[in-house]
């Protein structure tokens, strides 16, 4: 009877984990609708989404704009709306530009902020035709990581419940010098920035395989480790990024808030050394693994629970040049 008794609990115990286990697999992320956007925004009517073009992409911004909507974002900063409008000048010449940001604003802890960013600029039409194809559609650099971007504002959206502000930005002119990302960061004080979660080039499978995916600066602070501990339970792994020699921590929007002290980092699954579509007229909708996007935007959401609830505050980054 007692070996019985032991056996039942042993059991119990079993099926208490795997409760525990699915219960993070829960974020309902709709394949059908990471294709949507993710198809709308690489699609040859974007026309590459050059920012250097603000008549054509202020289509895919006006597009971002009415997603955010339908989550039930906040404007930003007292805005009226969800662009964020600013100038540059280029060989002399003023050029409008615009982000799209909007919020969820926090409860008991509204005044602290967590950002999930990506750019939704590209390359606009390239010179050189390749088969009478000029547009770089950039699917997934980066209408992949803005596909995840607006994903999770739905998710989060839907939730409600987060302790501190969630900031969800799509960054303009990544691609020519990340004037975005440098704009964004003199609205708000960094130092009330908790954590930023960018998201770079994620449609397609990672080196390290399915459920997988890799975090610039892994070791600049304690982000990722948090991330993973939040992930225990699942099938998913991020890990540190595998390019060092790429120098992938700058050359996204990440730097900029990380050279302010923020614990900014970019989540990718790129294998960048060998990526023959990387900026070319071939990186199209194609092209792009869903399945890969979906579970991504799903680990992202879970291990973000903790920061997002005010129960985790990741180190400060120091020394970035």
């Amino acid at each position: 009877m007692r070996k019985i008794k032991i056996l039942a609990l042993a059991i119990g115990l079993l099926v208490l984990q795997s409760c525990a286990a699915q219960s993070k697999k829960a974020p309902k992320i709709d394949s059908e609708e990471v294709s949507r956007v993710l198809k709308t925004l690489s699609a040859d009517d974007m026309m590459g989404r050059s920012a250097l073009k603000p008549e054509e992409i202020k289509k895919s911004a006006d597009f971002i704009s009415q997603e955010f909507k339908r989550a039930g974002l906040f404007f930003f900063n007292g805005a009226e709306s969800y662009m964020q409008n600013f100038e540059t000048t280029r060989r002399g010449k003023t050029i409008p530009m615009f982000n799209v940001v909007g919020i969820l604003p926090g409860k008991s802890l509204k005044d602290e902020y967590v950002v999930f960013s990506a750019h939704y600029d590209h390359l606009g039409i390239v010179k050189k035709a390749v088969n009478q194809d000029s547009i770089a559609n950039g699917a997934d650099d980066d209408a992949s990581g803005t596909t995840a971007v607006i994903e999770l504002a739905k998710y989060f959206g839907k939730i409600g419940g987060n302790e501190r502000t969630i900031i969800f930005v799509a960054f303009t002119a990544e691609e020519i010098g990340g004037f975005g990302s440098q704009y964004f960061s003199k609205q708000l004080n960094p130092d009330k920035v908790v954590a930023m979660f960018n998201i770079e080039m994620i449609g397609k499978e990672s080196k390290f395989g399915k459920n997988n995916a890799f975090i610039t600066g892994y070791e600049r602070s304690d982000f990722g480790t948090i991330l993973q501990k939040n992930l225990a339970g699942t099938a998913f792994k991020f890990y540190p990024d595998p390019y060092p020699a790429q120098n992938l921590f700058y050359r996204s929007d990440n730097a900029t808030l990380a050279r302010l002290g923020v614990p900014a980092h970019t989540i990718s699954s790129d294998q960048i050394d060998t990526d023959k579509l990387y900026h070319s007229v071939d990186d199209e909708f194609e092209s792009m693994d869903i399945g890969n996007i979906t579970e991504i935007i799903k680990a992202i959401a879970i291990s973000s629970t903790s920061i997002i609830a005010g129960k985790d505050t990741p180190s400060r980054v120091t020394g970035v040049k």
